[in-house]
């Protein structure tokens, strides 16, 4: 089967499209076989080295396929259902074993691409704003890359829970397709302050949580955005790491709160994930969820993907398709 592994860690070139023997599932796992992977930030920071991973490292957090057979003691799936999956990395391939307990079975009228560009940014929506921060209405927030997968999906639920929200972006085609989220405001960094607009739009108050996944570049001034006990939820850091820092910031700054949240710990359970996956894809399939796929690529152009991704050009979620 073809698959696209990282032998030394480095830039979008030192990924390879190679030829590996099709794995054979062991007791409570499953083999599925891929027709739509998602492309996500946690790959690049696994290409990079910036997350560790033994070497080689077949690439990929998200998928979605069919169950082609699987291993002893397994019920949670069966041969020939159709079934997505977040974190468990490899799904940059024709064929991947997974724990079936990290299966769901994809609603009938959703298409593979559809759910696999679902999973991981929509549970990471979900459990940012029913758990992380539990939004209600008339809660206030600011959500970062408010026209990316992750963001606009967020924004989308934020809306749905009934709070009021701004979205950062870097264009003007972005702010419109923040507004089409359901963006309150959309904010242009490139062109605006976001922690003068946040603070002029909130006369001075802050917003109640900051959803950030850019983390480095926009750090400092998501924490000047937020009201006296207010949370920052880092989820990601496509800027970069943020730098170590006095935690007597947030007392100074209004007995703050700072999380660094992942979904693998919103996902604990079983019945966790299907809280949240079915949530998900319910949504979807009932067009209460708008999920914009921004680009698909066919497999071996996985590299293209990650340019693409990193560049901050793009909307919407990057996916590639497995024949």
């Amino acid at each position: 089967m073809k698959a696209i592994q990282v032998k030394q860690p480095g830039g979008p070139e030192a990924m390879e499209l190679v030829d590996v023997p099709v794995p054979q599932p062991g007791p409570g796992q499953a083999l599925v076989k891929l027709a739509a992977s998602g492309v996500n930030f946690i790959d690049v920071y696994f290409r990079t080295g910036l997350y560790k991973a033994d070497l080689p490292v077949t690439l990929g957090s998200e998928g979605a396929g069919i169950v082609e057979s699987v291993g002893p003691g397994v019920t949670e799936v069966a041969p020939g259902d159709r079934v997505a999956y977040a974190m468990a990395r490899g799904s940059y391939a024709g064929y991947h074993v997974v724990p079936a307990a990290h299966l769901v079975k994809i609603p009938r009228h959703l298409d593979f691409v559809t759910a696999a560009a679902a999973m991981l940014q929509g549970m990471t929506a979900h459990y940012l704003t029913h758990s992380t921060y539990p939004l209600k209405a008339g809660d206030t927030c600011l959500v970062h890359a408010a026209a990316g997968g992750a963001g606009g999906l967020t924004v989308q639920m934020a809306k749905m829970a009934g709070a009021r929200v701004f979205g950062t972006v870097s264009t003007g085609e972005k702010a419109a397709v923040a507004r089409g989220h359901g963006a309150d405001e959309a904010i242009i960094y490139t062109q605006q302050d976001f922690e003068a607009e946040v603070k002029r739009l909130t006369a001075g108050a802050g917003v109640d949580v900051v959803y950030d996944s850019v983390g480095k570049t926009t750090f400092d001034k998501s924490i000047n955005s937020l009201r006296p006990r207010g949370m920052l939820a880092l989820f990601g850091q496509s800027s970069g790491p943020v730098p170590p820092f006095d935690p007597s910031i947030l007392a100074a700054k209004g007995s703050l709160f700072l999380t660094r949240p992942t979904l693998t710990h919103y996902v604990r359970t079983r019945e966790e994930l299907l809280w949240r996956a079915g949530d998900v894809l319910e949504w979807i399939d009932r067009g209460k969820l708008k999920l914009h796929i921004g680009r698909t690529y066919p497999l071996a152009q996985a590299a293209q993907a990650h340019r693409d991704l990193q560049s901050r050009t793009t909307t919407g979620k990057l996916v590639l398709t497995i024949p």
